[in-house]
Order: C-alpha cells, then structure tokens, then sequence
C-alpha cells in the first residue's frame, strides 16, 4: 500500500470540462496543493492562471494538445504545444492522429508525434502521448505505444477520458508490455476510487489521470 503523500504524486489532478469556470479552476488548484499531486491538467486557455497559482510549489503544470480528437494538423499541434509552454506549461498531454493510426499510417502517426516531442523537448518539458484505446484494437495499442517510444516523447496515455471509455487495467498492462519497464504509462478516464487506482498502478501506470482525486486520497487516508 503507498501512502497517501505517494499516491498523490502518482496523480494528475484533472480538470478539463468544457464548462469550467475560474472558480472551479482555482478549486482544484487548492485541491492539488493541498494533497500534493503530481501537477494540475487543465485546458491551454487556464495555463496562465494555474501555473501563476502554482508557484513555489513542486506541481506541474499540465495542458492537452489535439484534444481531444487528434485530428488537428502537426503544424497547428506544434504551434500549440510551443504556446502553452510559453504560456507556463511544463507538460503537455497531445492526442494522436487515431484515423491515420487506423489506417495503418504509421509513417504519419510518427512524424506527428516526433515534431511535437521535438517542439516539448526543445524547451525542457515533458511529453505523454494520447493513443484513445477504447477505439483501437490490441494490436493498435500496441502499435501506437511503440510509435510513442519511437517519436521521443516520455509517455503513452490511454484516453482523453471524452471518447466512449477509458483506462482500463489489461489495457495498461499490454502498454506496458509494449514500452518496456522504464518508459512512463499513463491511465486516464474512469479512475473514481481507490481500487481503481491500485488496478492500475499494478498493470504497470506511473502516472493517474484524475478528476476523483480528493475522493481517492481520502480513502486511501482512511486505510
């Protein structure tokens, strides 16, 4: 069993609701340096607010790119990438191109990912890579994971959590397999309790995303 403080850094505290306001916003930044998350990830339009309240801390400050279908343009994901860097971003969550990677364009799906690895690595920052799980096959999973080692960046992540599901723990597990032992597994979408959590840190994640945080961490208090 991890302590709370331990899991806490396995979470990136999540708030990405079309609806969001500034006060929901500055919510769930309190919510995070109070427990001690990983980082805060929220829309590109809060990067400036969240990482201005996020100061003297050890929280990243963590924004979506694509997001969340994917099917932008690289140029405009790069573009978006070196902005919200700019703008005080520290991680940058891009969602692939799911159609090409279904089509079997994984020439295409690489030159993607490799530019905005390149544009995050330029300036220091850190990159995890959206693959949608629930719209792809076993052997797409695994194909899109090994795309995400082979482009540079720093991490696989299964969902957005906005298509039709999200992390599941075999599908953690076959990431994982697909990446090797010391490449970075993210799990999103559908983690509401602290079995959930564990479910996933035991296929193999290193990073939880979460907007069920505080409801986590409080059961994980209790035991």
């Amino acid at each position: 069993m991890l302590t709370q403080s331990q899991l806490a850094k396995y979470m990136d505290h999540t708030l990405l609701k079309a609806n969001a306001t500034e006060d929901m916003i500055d919510k769930v930044v309190a919510e995070a340096i109070k427990y001690n998350t990983a980082s805060v990830c929220i829309n590109p339009y809060w990067i400036p607010r969240v990482h201005a309240a996020l100061a003297g801390t050890d929280i990243a400050t963590c924004t979506v790119i694509g997001f969340p279908l994917g099917a932008n343009t690289t140029e405009t994901k790069v573009f978006e990438t070196n902005d919200a860097i700019d703008k005080g971003a520290d991680e940058i969550d891009m969602v692939i191109n799911i159609g090409e990677l279904k089509a079997g364009h994984d020439d295409v799906v690489l030159a993607d990912i490799t530019a905005v690895a390149e544009a995050t690595h330029a300036k220091g920052k850190l990159l995890k890579v959206i693959i949608e799980t629930a719209l792809l096959t076993d052997d797409e999973k695994i194909r899109a994971s090994k795309l995400t080692v082979q482009g540079g960046a720093d991490f696989v992540k299964t969902s957005t959590g906005f298509s039709t599901a999200g992390a599941t723990a075999p599908d953690v597990k076959l990431m994982r397999e697909a990446v090797g032992p010391d490449f970075g597994v993210k799990a999103a979408g559908g983690i509401h309790n602290l079995a959930d959590a564990y479910a996933m840190i035991e296929a193999g994640a290193t990073r939880l995303g979460v907007s069920a945080s505080v409801a986590i961490l409080e059961e994980a208090a209790r035991q």
